[in-house]
């Protein structure tokens, strides 16, 4: 049975919209518990793919509460974390007070709006990154296309997000997890089972590594690769604009 937080086409996000505000009190502690902490090195290995140089300019498209954001700006970047959810970004805004920058890291700025419609001029940021959203928006290409626009030339995308593995045998057990023990999570902590079992519903809709890397492709990028963690059931796509 679908998630009530699935749906398909153009009306997603009003209900992702609602399911990020009731996971977002406790987003951070479930993803360390259904990653198994492992989400923090995979962000880490973003981070360090994007080669950012103190200075640069970096923007985070859907960035949660902010985990990669603040990473990103540590690197010594001036960083802006973009979001849609109001509640998720008040949860980034809490941790940048109560946990402030070291010394020699750049800014960091979060703002709200719509992924599909950047606020930003062409060609503003030398790195653009996307960790966990591509696969909410209702048209991943136009997603692309959007975060292409901001992108300086020879500036870097990348696409953190859940991976389908090439195994298949491998794919079905990372499935059964997904179906049987995230929803879980989702009860134990949110009250709704509905809120986790969305990741395997928004998943098998989602054309994951391979479709991206074939998107990027297609926008003219160059050197696109794809990263695997897990056997493929985590990835990251990396591409270099024309």
């Amino acid at each position: 049975m679908a998630s009530k937080f699935f749906v398909p086409g153009s009306d997603r996000a009003p209900k992702v919209g609602d399911l990020f505000a009731t996971i977002a009190p406790r987003y951070d502690v479930i993803n360390d518990l259904q990653s198994f902490g492992m989400h923090r090195l995979w962000k880490q290995q973003m981070v360090a793919a994007a080669a950012l140089q103190p200075g640069k300019h970096a923007l985070d498209v859907c960035c949660g509460t902010g985990d990669v954001t603040f990473r990103l700006a540590r690197t010594g970047a001036d960083a802006v974390g973009f979001d849609f959810s109001h509640p998720m970004l008040a949860v980034a805004a809490e941790r940048a007070a109560q946990d402030p920058l070291p010394d020699g890291s750049g800014s960091v700025r979060f703002q709200q709006g719509d992924a599909l419609q950047l606020p930003f001029p062409d060609r503003s940021f030398d790195v653009v990154t996307i960790s966990y959203g591509l696969r909410n928006l209702a048209d991943f290409q136009r997603g692309l296309r959007e975060l292409t626009r901001v992108l300086k030339p020879g500036g870097r995308l990348l696409v953190l997000d859940f991976g389908k593995p090439d195994f298949l045998p491998w794919r079905w057990v990372y499935y059964q997890y997904l179906e049987r023990i995230c929803p879980l999570f989702g009860r134990i902590f949110c009250g709704d089972g509905d809120t986790h079992g969305y990741i395997l519903d928004s998943l098998k809709a989602y054309p994951a590594q391979h479709g991206v890397d074939a998107a990027l492709r297609e926008l003219g990028y160059l050197e696109t690769r794809i990263q695997s963690f897990l056997g493929g059931t985590m990835t990251l796509n990396i591409g270099q604009r024309r």
